[in-house]
């Protein structure tokens, strides 16, 4: 069958070692570090819940480099949330907690970037958080490095500065559902496939970037993500 007109290059991360990630899905977990859950106003160990960014979101930063990506549209605060992301390289539904690391491919750190003005106006009108959450540049991401080089990820800092102050600070104990408990509710939702992505929940002290800051996220094991926001 004859396109009609060219279809959109797949979408790839670098993997840390060598060769290429190919990405079907992003999946993100809303509120997933207790402090966190409290500054934005909730607390204790509610259900998880997820929402969903576009491939194409994701703005590929090779290790050592920094990232561009520019302001978005619509907003007068824009926020920074630092991520652990999980690869999936293995699909299933109804995955048990228990075998949830097999599926797992590896790991990369990545940026959750948020209107959240807009955010919170959906949210005061009971709608959808896709303006917030899944717009263009929205998903900075370093390479993914693979679970059989950086190990199975538990426990470790996650931190984010910002033109070199410290913003965000956290530890992967903290999160409220662990990894493997993410991949077993998300997967009950939906069937996950190689390609997936988890974005997993970002620690407290979010806040609001603007143009020319410059953020350095990390994930112990991991490396730097390095991404500026031009002027």
């Amino acid at each position: 069958m004859q396109l009609v007109f060219p279809a959109p290059a797949p979408v790839t991360l670098p993997v840390a070692g060598g060769g290429a990630f190919p990405v079907r899905r992003i999946y993100c977990v809303g509120r997933n570090y207790a402090e966190h859950a409290q500054e934005m106003g909730h607390s204790g160990r509610e259900a998880p819940f997820f929402f969903m960014k576009p491939a194409d979101a994701l703005v590929a930063v090779a290790e050592g480099e920094t990232g561009q990506i520019d302001y978005p549209s619509l907003t007068s605060n824009l926020h920074h949330e630092i991520e652990l992301v999980v690869a999936i390289g293995r699909g299933g539904s109804d995955i048990p907690a228990s075998e949830a690391v097999e599926h797992i491919w590896g790991y990369a750190v990545g940026l959750d970037m948020t209107r959240r003005d807009l955010q919170n106006e959906m949210k005061k009108q009971g709608r959808s958080w896709e303006i917030g959450k899944a717009f263009e540049q929205s998903a900075p991401i370093g390479p993914v490095v693979p679970r059989a080089r950086c190990g199975t990820l538990e426990r470790g800092a996650i931190t984010l500065a910002v033109n070199g102050q410290p913003r965000q600070k956290g530890d992967l104990s903290d999160l409220i559902w662990s990894i493997p408990e993410t991949i077993e509710q998300l997967s009950r939702a939906w069937r996950l496939e190689p390609g997936d992505l988890i974005f997993t929940g970002t620690p407290a002290g979010v806040g609001a970037v603007v143009r020319g800051d410059v953020m350095e996220g990390a994930v112990a094991g991991l490396g730097t993500l390095r991404v500026a926001i031009r002027s």
